[in-house]
């Protein structure tokens, strides 16, 4: 069983359903997450310095890349909260396939990764579940 790939699925789709159904401002619900994950970022970055294993802090160029990288981490989770408070949820899975798809293409067309028949299998049943509940959706909305 793919456990992490179930896990993170499932914890996605409750962290949609909880901005959908939380009334909070988008932008106010991430800072409030973002302060409830603080004490434990900065505990393991002082874990990190400490062991000796760190790197934030060792040269101003790669502490600006970190905390870029957070800020870039963080706009896409905006964007999702706002997304989650104005489509339908089903509308908002739908485009989260978008992403792993764009990046499958990526990886074999860009840079040659593998794409066996296993592969083609399985992506095939996943976009030919996708159109069905599309196409029944796009039916029940017209009818």
């Amino acid at each position: 069983m793919p456990w992490i790939a179930l896990g993170l699925a499932l914890t996605f789709a409750f962290y949609g359903l909880l901005r959908k159904v939380v009334v909070v401002a988008p932008l106010v619900g991430l800072a409030m997450e973002t302060l409830m994950i603080t004490p434990v970022a900065l505990a393991l970055v002082g874990y990190w310095q400490a062991t000796g294993v760190g790197n934030f802090g060792t040269t101003l160029p790669l502490s600006l890349l970190f905390m870029g990288a957070g800020v870039m981490t963080s706009m896409p989770l905006l964007w999702f909260n706002n997304a989650a408070k104005r489509l339908r949820l089903s509308t908002l899975g739908f485009f989260q396939y978008l992403a792993p798809s764009l990046q499958l293409m990526l990886g074999v067309f860009l840079y040659r990764e593998p794409f066996t028949p296993t592969h083609a299998v399985t992506f095939g049943c996943i976009w030919t579940a996708l159109l069905l509940y599309s196409t029944t959706s796009l039916l029940q909305r017209q009818g």
